[in-house]
């Protein structure tokens, strides 16, 4: 039997069924939702995750949190701290001032040197410093002995950070800590490979500008260029903006501290700090989205040989878009392959040798869970195998019949 901390197990009671179109627009289900950290994890599922509703978690999220005791003093940045504790460190940072293609433009500077900024920037009014705002730090591992805050456990099922957290053979992640002076902000995006995100605010508070999936359409010009900034006046140019007088979903929320906003699948959002702050921020890819990301891949490729297709008759198309694929979405077919089989793979042990998944914030997968991932997994795979674009693929061709073993394994669960 495997031996585990009852408190510690996030299970799925019963088995989860589709509650709404979760792309349906203008409905209720595009609200964004309240609830507390009382929830249980089942009902949470459910409803938000599996149901790709946005919603903000209120309560104990942030309890016991070393970041909260150790780097926030009188409810602000305690910028001597966190100076002295990890001011070598060099930290990625934008300017929020200076527009980069779509994105803010960012360089590396010392995380020493942007606190005095920061500071500075603070103490003159924000009047004649250019608003510079660090974003996507991984801090987690640069610094994996600190431990400074624990993954809600609504948020602990996590393939994405999961695999990468494995991989030996490159160093990424996708969990981050991002600090900012008041005024700094995020244009309008939707987030990595369409995943999941969350955020929790150690201090300070967020605006967040949401768009359901669809409604971005409405957001782009003639030429199907996204707004770098979703509250511009130029959007009420019909000649650059043609469909944006049929936007009719969105929602405006403020973030408190402490509390946890969920982003689900494909929601274009902007964010806005509305005073000094700091937050701890995944993406996260699971079960109730893999499906959605699987999607987005093939979509990015399309696009892709769309983009090249004046190139397709040379020696090794396919695998020159594949080169251009990973260099665009971040990731490639055989990527997202060898992904499915390591989530793949890791359930199966754990089902055949009574093995524990310990996930982030030390919270452990209960048996229904897992069967729920495998399931999941495997309509997603079944699809990919069959899949015109990596049938063509090299690194496919020479599998032989792995990837149908590895659906045989998942089955014999379910009979």
């Amino acid at each position: 039997m495997l031996k585990v901390g009852m408190s510690n197990i996030i299970e799925l009671e019963i088995p989860v069924t589709s509650e709404s179109d979760s792309n349906a627009k203008c409905t209720n289900t595009n609200k964004v939702s309240y609830t507390n950290a009382d929830i249980q994890y089942n009902d949470f599922f459910k409803r938000y995750l599996y149901g790709n509703r946005p919603c903000i978690v209120r309560g104990s999220i942030t309890e016991n949190w070393k970041s909260v005791s150790e780097w926030i003093s009188d409810g602000r940045p305690h910028f001597s701290y966190i100076c002295q504790k990890f001011g070598n460190m060099k930290v990625p940072v934008a300017n929020c001032d200076e527009k980069y293609y779509n994105v803010q433009k960012k360089s590396d500077i010392q995380l020493s040197d942007y606190l005095k900024y920061w500071q500075n920037y603070s103490s003159k009014s924000h009047s004649d410093l250019p608003c510079l705002y660090l974003k996507d730090w991984h801090f987690t591992q640069d610094f994996p002995e600190e431990n400074i805050y624990r993954t809600p456990k609504y948020f602990a099922s996590d393939w994405l950070n999961e695999y990468y957290s494995a991989k030996t053979s490159i160093r990424d992640d996708y969990r981050f800590v991002y600090m900012g002076p008041k005024g700094s902000w995020t244009p309008l995006h939707a987030d990595v490979f369409t995943s999941f995100s969350w955020s929790v605010n150690v201090c300070g508070r967020k605006r967040w500008l949401l768009f359901p999936p669809g409604e971005e359409l409405c957001l782009q010009d003639r030429f199907g260029q996204l707004i770098y900034d979703a509250t511009a006046p130029e959007l009420q140019d019909e000649k650059k903006y043609p469909r944006y007088k049929e936007l009719c979903s969105s929602e405006e929320i403020i973030q408190e501290t402490g509390e946890a906003i969920f982003i689900p699948s494909g929601w274009h959002h902007q964010v806005w700090n509305l005073e000094d702050t700091i937050s701890i921020n995944h993406n996260w890819v699971n079960g109730c989205n893999i499906e959605t990301m699987w999607a987005s891949l093939k979509d990015n490729l399309m696009a892709v040989k769309k983009e090249v297709e004046d190139c397709k008759d040379m020696e090794g198309w396919d695998e020159h878009c594949q080169l251009i694929l990973q260099a665009m979405f971040g990731m490639n077919y055989e990527e997202f392959y060898s992904f499915l089989t390591f989530i793949g793979n890791k359930r199966l042990d754990s089902l055949r040798e009574n093995k524990l998944i310990l996930l982030f914030g030390n919270w452990q997968l209960g048996r229904n869970h897992i069967l729920f991932d495998l399931e999941q997994l495997k309509r997603v795979l079944i699809t990919f195998i069959k899949d015109t674009d990596t049938r063509s693929l090299n690194f496919f061709k020479n599998l032989d019949n792995q990837p149908e073993q590895l659906i045989k394994e998942i089955e014999h669960y379910f009979v």
